[in-house]
């Protein structure tokens, strides 16, 4: 009878270990923010929140895509929480072509879309049959031929807005040829051409400075800087999620806007709320209530 009490004790204090264990590992995972993002800018400043974040508590697992597909598929289907590459257009097109419901929670950084030199150095340069090489998808394509209208080279039909093609084009000061290319392919011909117009990453990856090498470049008041700012983005139903409201405070924090700042020489810049956004948030609380 001893014996068998003793084995049940045993046992019975395995069972509590091997539950307490549980518990514990689940409250470590718990603590653990899964997100999806591309390399650059996106996970480097991820890095730089890690460190923060881990002195709250908090695991960052970054994971790497190189594609912008695959970090909302993962997202939508619940294997990763959050994601941070994408803008809200490029994210409303992708829920509307895949069926997805993927909401932005917060705005962090944009990254200037800009107009740099091939052959010619100044936008006084240009002549008739200069070639300008812009992005081809849509939303960036519109944001490059955005900055172009709003520099004196082209007049897009009024209604042409944040979807403009080439077939949008009204009118042009100088006869030039706008050459279509695939995003990251634009800086390759920057020597065929005689501009080119990129966004942040790319120019970072060129080795351009926004600051000291484009002509011009969007400004951080202007609509594309709203528009076009970089998101941290979860599907519906995890807005409140209190990992991704901990990732939030700190990719606001000065900390990382400091980060940005320090690093990027201009290509990437800490997103500001706008008065704007302000009044935006202020009509949907009206609503909502």
């Amino acid at each position: 009878m001893k014996r068998t009490l003793a084995k049940l004790l045993a046992l019975s204090l395995a069972v509590t270990a091997v539950a307490g264990f549980s518990v514990s590992a689940s409250a470590e995972e718990d603590q653990v923010i899964t997100i999806a993002a591309s390399s650059t800018p996106h996970a480097e400043i991820l890095e730089a929140a890690a460190d923060i974040l881990a002195e709250e508590g908090w695991t960052l697992d970054i994971q790497i895509f190189s594609d912008y597909v695959q970090p909302n598929t993962v997202v939508a289907e619940g294997e990763i929480l959050v994601n941070y590459f994408q803008h809200t257009p490029y994210l409303d097109e992708f829920n509307e072509e895949y069926g997805t419901d993927i909401v932005s929670v917060a705005k962090i950084h944009y990254e200037p879309f800009g107009i740099y030199p091939g052959t010619k150095s100044s936008l006084d340069e240009l002549e008739d049959g200069d070639v300008i090489a812009v992005p081809n998808d849509v939303t960036n394509e519109a944001r490059a031929l955005l900055l172009l209208e709003a520099n004196g080279v082209l007049t897009l039909n009024e209604d042409a807005g944040l979807t403009a093609t080439v077939n949008d084009i009204e009118s042009k000061t100088v006869d030039v040829e706008i050459l279509e290319v695939e995003a990251a392919q634009v800086s390759q011909y920057r020597e065929e051409v005689a501009l080119v117009v990129l966004n942040g990453n790319y120019a970072l990856e060129a080795g351009l400075s926004v600051a000291n090498d484009a002509i011009v470049y969007e400004q951080s008041d202007s609509e594309a800087a709203s528009t076009y700012a970089n998101i941290i983005a979860v599907k519906a139903g995890n807005e409140e999620n209190e990992g991704v409201l901990a990732l939030v405070e700190v990719l606001q924090s000065d900390e990382i806007k400091d980060f940005i700042n320090e690093t990027y020489d201009g290509a990437v810049l800490p997103y500001e709320e706008t008065v704007e956004d302000t009044e935006s948030e202020t009509e949907t609380e009206a609503v909502t209530e």
